[in-house]
Formats: structure tokens, C-alpha cells, sequence
């Protein structure tokens, strides 16, 4: 990612950029609409006096009024906007508050009340009576009424979009969609043929003769993502070996290493440079390269819904279900092999995220916090057997099976009705059997 493109994703992700660009819209807009009345002649206008035949006085009135109630709805929308981040937060995780914060609806419809404020005051400089001639470009304010009447209908859905989005559902829902589009650019279904991610590499046993040399963190911050492209470029053009030795997602210590690189002779500044500019770092992870992330988060929303003050086991079992879909999508996918060759030469030694390290990210607090709960424990066997039929491969099914005994012990330990644990031995049962079924097994 060049440093143009971080600059646009940037501004795209904020919260002010899209309202200011149809506020910059709305501006030009009004100026067009009373170029166009200008244009317009009299006789035109004459023949609808009821829509175009305001005075200087009564247009300037109108148009002040409709300026003053979209200030007015512009401070009731942050109102009710703050209030719903304040909601969210306390009530599922303040990570998933960028999900609010960068809901287009939310920025679109804040925008449009301000572009018609602004629009309203450009409307009211150009209005002139007395000394100065008179002047009321009559089509401008009749386009200004109608963009008021549209703003009440416009309101109207933003009370039931903030409604809707705060619902438990909605929230894991959207953070499950971006992961798995995360999850579908980072690990495409189709990657040719490769050693994959449960196989070693044949050079591992030399790697630790070579002399590495550590390339520095620039600022303390997340890795959000990584340009390998530009790692591989560098280790062609330098005939070197580029080690990350730190994972999208992870936090990054400044003056610390970055990335090790094994080479004879000097890397330039330029070089340095070339190798730390690969990565985005920041005060904040994104889901874009970082599907842990979004996993994070819901394991987060479930927390919080297992926790004794909230106790909402409902939400905790909708977010196992969206964590289900996700793990499922990735199980049927190939992780590329962190050893990344070019023309037979290793180049990249990559870092990042296995299945079986989402899978424990999913899976390990979640269990621990569903202790003697019958519902939760239940709903994660049925998962871990769905994940399975998704998958032939027997490291994935291995560590699937791993989680499954782990819940095994923490029922046998905790669930204390003879009636419910019985309950989960017959489903444990079924799932070890489901994933010990191991025909037409695929040794990729």
C-alpha cells in the first residue's frame, strides 16, 4: 500500500470526510441553483406564482427558518448518535465503536443535514431588496423547501437505522460480514499448489546459521497491515532473506525490531526505509488484513453477554453462531505457507495467523467463561462439528478435536445435574465421532 493510498483510506475512514464532501456538494450546488434562476426568465417563473412567486422578504424568512431547524436536527442526530456509542460500548465491547463511527448511513445523513443548512445560508447572502436592486432566485428557494420536506423523511429513517443498528444481532452480524470479507481477500479459494500452512518448510533448519540484522519499529503502534509485495521487491532487488517478527494485529514496540534481515554488506537508508514504509502501524487494529480482529471482537460482545452483571446468554449463543460461520469459511481455505519463495530463492518470511491460532482465539475464552452453562457449551460442540465437516485435513481436525476434549473436561467438571450432563456426553459423542471420521482425507 503506497503512501497515496494510505493517506485516501485515511480520510475514507473517518467520520468528518464523507459530511464535509456533501456539505463542499451542497455548496456548489446552491451556487448552480442560482446561476440556473438567474438564467430563468421572469416570464417562466410567472406562469407558477404559487411555487416561485415568494417576495425578498418572505424568501429570506423561509430560508433562515430551514437553516435555524437543520442546526436544530443537526444537534439532535450527534445527540443521538453519542448516545447509541455510549449504548453500544457498555453494553457489548468499545472496539466494535468504529463500526458505528464509520456507518455510511450515519455519515451520509449527518452530511445532508448540514449541506442543507449550508445551502440555506448561501440561499439567504444572495436575497436583496431595497437600494441594492431586488433579487430572489425563486427557483433556488423553491429547491431549498423541497430539500426541508425531504429532510423530515430522511430523519425519520435515521431514527430507525440507529434503532435497528444497535440491536445485538445487527451489531455481531456487521463485524462477522467484514471479517469474513477479510477472510475471503486474505485466503482466496483458490491459491494453486503449495505446501500450505501444516507443512515446515526444507530451509527452516538453516535459518538460524544466518546472520540477521534487526530493521527498527519507527513509532510504537498495531501492525495493520503489511505489503508483501514491496517486501518481496526489496529481497529481490538486494538478493536478501526479509524476516517479520511481527504479525498484523500485533503491537510493535518502537526501536524494536520490525523486521530481520539475513544479507553480505550494508542496506542503505534508502532500503531501511523501503522495508519499514511495508508497514501501516497505528494507535488501533483494523479488520481489513486482520481477521483475528474481527474475531477478537466478538469473542469480546460474548464476554460481556457471559459476564454475571449482564447474563444474556441469548447474545452469547448468536455470537458461537457467527463465529461458527467464520472459522467454517476459513477452514475450507488454504493459508499460504509463511515461507515465501521467488524463482526457487527464498525471499519473505512471513508471519501471521493459523487456523489453529483463530481457532483458539475463538474458541479458549469463551469456554472459560460458559462454566456450568448447559446452552453455551452445547452450542460450541455443535460448532466444532461444523467447522469439521468443512475440512479434511487432519492438523485442522487434530486441534478441532483438541477443543472438543477440553470441553469435555470443563462439563464433567462443572455441569453438576446427572440429567444435563448426560445430555452433553451423548453430544460429545456424536462430535468426536463426526470428527474422527477420517475417509477420503486430503494430505494437502
Amino acid at each position: 500500500m503506497n503512501r497515496g493510498m494510505r493517506i485516501w483510506n485515511y480520510f475514507w475512514s473517518s467520520f468528518w470526510f464523507l459530511p464535509s464532501l456533501i456539505v463542499v456538494a451542497s455548496m456548489a450546488f446552491a451556487a448552480v441553483m442560482i446561476e440556473a434562476g438567474s438564467a430563468t426568465s421572469d416570464r417562466f417563473l410567472a406562469q407558477w406564482p404559487r411555487l416561485f412567486g415568494a417576495g425578498a422578504t418572505g424568501a429570506q424568512a423561509l430560508m433562515s427558518t430551514i437553516a435555524t431547524s437543520m442546526m436544530s436536527v443537526v444537534g439532535v442526530t450527534f445527540s443521538v448518535v453519542l448516545v447509541a456509542l455510549a449504548l453500544a460500548s457498555s453494553q457489548y465491547s468499545s472496539r466494535i465503536l468504529r463500526n458505528f463511527m464509520l456507518s455510511r448511513t450515519t455519515q451520509t445523513i449527518l452530511g445532508i443535514f448540514a449541506g442543507i443548512f449550508v445551502y440555506s445560508l448561501i440561499i439567504i447572502r444572495t436575497i436583496r431588496s431595497g437600494d441594492e436592486g431586488v433579487f430572489v432566485p425563486s427557483l433556488a428557494v423553491f429547491v431549498g423547501v423541497t430539500l426541508a420536506v425531504g429532510s423530515v423523511v430522511v430523519l425519520i429513517f435515521f431514527i430507525h437505522h440507529i434503532g435497528s443498528s444497535i440491536q445485538a444481532s445487527a451489531v455481531i452480524s456487521s463485524v462477522a460480514k467484514e471479517t469474513i470479507n477479510a477472510i475471503d481477500n486474505l485466503f482466496p479459494e483458490q491459491l494453486g499448489q503449495g505446501p500450505g500452512d501444516d507443512l515446515d518448510d526444507p530451509m527452516q533448519q538453516e535459518l538460524p546459521l544466518l546472520n540477521w540484522h534487526p530493521i527498527p519499529v519507527k513509532d510504537s503502534g498495531y501492525v495493520q497491515s503489511v505489503n508483501y509485495e514491496t517486501l518481496m521487491r526489496v529481497a529481490r532487488k538486494h538478493n536478501i532473506i526479509v524476516r517479520m517478527e511481527h504479525a498484523i494485529g500485533e503491537f510493535a514496540v518502537k526501536e524494536t525490531a520490525l523486521v530481520s534481515v539475513a544479507f553480505q554488506g550494508q542496506l542503505t537508508r534508502g532500503t531501511i526505509a523501503d522495508l519499514q514504509a511495508a508497514f501501516t502501524i497505528d494507535r488501533y487494529r483494523t479488520v481489513e488484513q486482520d481477521a483475528a480482529f474481527g474475531i477478537r471482537q466478538l469473542v469480546d460482545v460474548a464476554l460481556k453477554a457471559l459476564s454475571p452483571g449482564v447474563n444474556d446468554v441469548s447474545t452469547a449463543i448468536t455470537c458461537v453462531d457467527y463465529l461458527t460461520a467464520i472459522l467454517s469459511r476459513l477452514a475450507a481455505r488454504q493459508i499460504p505457507s509463511m515461507y515465501r519463495y521467488e524463482s526457487g530463492k527464498l525471499r519473505v518470511i512471513a508471519k501471521g495467523p493459523g487456523f489453529e491460532s483463530l481457532l483458539t482465539e475463538a474458541c479458549d475464552q469463551i469456554r472459560r467463561a460458559a462454566s456450568g452453562n448447559v446452552a453455551i457449551i452445547s452450542r460450541m460442540l455443535g460448532s466444532l462439528q461444523t467447522i469439521g465437516s468443512r475440512t479434511t485435513r487432519p492438523s485442522r481436525r487434530l486441534v478441532l478435536r483438541e477443543q472438543v476434549e477440553l470441553i469435555a473436561e470443563l462439563a464433567e467438571r462443572t455441569v453438576e445435574s446427572p440429567h444435563d450432563r448426560s445430555k452433553i456426553e451423548a453430544r460429545l459423542a456424536h462430535v468426536r465421532s463426526a470428527l474422527e471420521t477420517t475417509a477420503a482425507l486430503d494430505p494437502a
